[in-house]
């Protein structure tokens, strides 16, 4: 672990359209090589599907809605006690919360073959959104972890 200074949060700045640091993150999660206005044309793509398939208005609400479904609260961490390795459950700060939440959904989007980038995280925001898919179940498995490890509580620090 580094013993230096911690670094700075850079602030993002809000995406063009929808005027969110929200989207802007999900923006750069898709970008790949620093193709940023492709990514930008896959989460508007995305976006105007979800709205399509949701039928409820506005996707900056879709997503925040998929994305209360999506955030662990729980997560394990390794301690290293005595020459034995424990799995601490730990609280997580609010945003690694929200950055893991789109990293698997991201991640979930680019594993589901045979379809575009587009409808891929549009299906996933969907799924999120239900409280369904994969992204979802990867939460309650992380969370299962930790109650499973709850009796290594005390170790943290």
């Amino acid at each position: 672990m580094s013993r230096r200074r911690q670094a700075e949060k850079r602030p993002v700045t809000p995406d063009p359209r929808y005027q969110s640091t929200l989207v802007a993150n999900l923006i750069n999660m898709v970008m790949l090589c620093g193709k940023k206005s492709i990514a930008q044309k896959i989460v508007y793509g995305a976006f105007e599907l979800v709205s399509e398939k949701l039928e409820k208005g506005d996707p900056i609400d879709l997503l925040i809605g998929a994305l209360e479904n999506a955030r662990p609260k729980l997560e394990v961490k390794s301690r290293r006690v005595g020459g034995a390795t424990y799995q601490v459950p730990l609280e997580i700060p609010y945003e690694r919360q929200q950055s893991l939440a789109f990293r698997w959904m991201v991640n979930a989007a680019r594993t589901r073959k045979g379809k575009p980038m587009r409808e891929a995280l549009a299906d996933e925001i969907v799924d999120a959104y239900n409280n369904t898919g994969s992204v979802v179940r990867k939460k309650e498995e992380t969370h299962k972890m930790a109650q499973a490890n709850k009796a290594f509580a005390h170790l943290r620090w």
